[in-house]
């Protein structure tokens, strides 16, 4: 059993998407970051940067936070959604790392700027917009080609996904990208999506 700590975010949903997907049994439990809940002794103690997802594996007793960590735990437990073969391996994990590294930072910062500053900053909400439609011009040269980020569904587009969807929010247009609008549309019907965007019961 999966012990998994998370909240309403997209770093939040994406434990969800991949618990569903490779079938492992979890117990979700809220951390309402709006709350301060993430910097409790007790969470603490399981994720010392105070930040959601995190998880414990009850049947290992491993403890693992950071969700880009924790799909990479989860595909190597199950054998599912990462390749064995170091070639086609690090291709997913590359695209995984873009996600961590630069569509989570920037969708975020954006967002940030664009609906929770307490005042509009010109030059910030340029600068992220700039920067996530950039993003968004190498996502649409990945899928332009390929059904998925990285060729075959992987931990790379549970990944990105939250982040692409939540994106909209910013109120970005996507008619420029048919390809990421394309593979939106493809993620939407997947069940396990589904549920992890729901996260029914936080």
């Amino acid at each position: 059993m999966i012990d998994l700590y998370t909240f309403t975010t997209p770093n939040g949903r994406k434990p969800v998407i991949m618990l569903e997907e490779v079938g492992l049994p979890y117990t979700l439990h809220k951390i309402d970051i709006t709350k301060g809940e993430q910097f409790t002794p007790e969470y603490i103690a399981i994720n010392p940067n105070s930040k959601i997802p995190a998880m414990i594996d009850q049947e290992a007793g491993i403890t693992v936070f950071e969700s880009g960590a924790m799909l990479i735990y989860l595909a190597e437990k199950t054998s599912k959604l990462l390749p064995d073969n170091i070639s086609d391996r690090f291709r997913f994990i590359e695209w995984l790392m873009f996600q961590m590294a630069s569509v989570g930072p920037m969708f975020g910062q954006l967002g940030h700027f664009k609906r929770s500053a307490p005042e509009k900053i010109p030059y910030a909400i340029n600068r992220y917009e700039k920067e996530v439609l950039r993003l968004f011009g190498v996502l649409e040269g990945q899928l332009k080609e390929q059904d998925y980020i990285a060729g075959d569904y992987s931990i790379a587009d549970i990944a990105t996904f939250p982040w692409v969807a939540a994106s909209q929010y910013s109120g970005l247009a996507l008619d420029d990208h048919p390809h990421v609008k394309r593979w939106i549309e493809t993620m939407e019907q997947r069940p396990a999506v589904q549920v992890g965007m729901a996260l029914q019961g936080l």
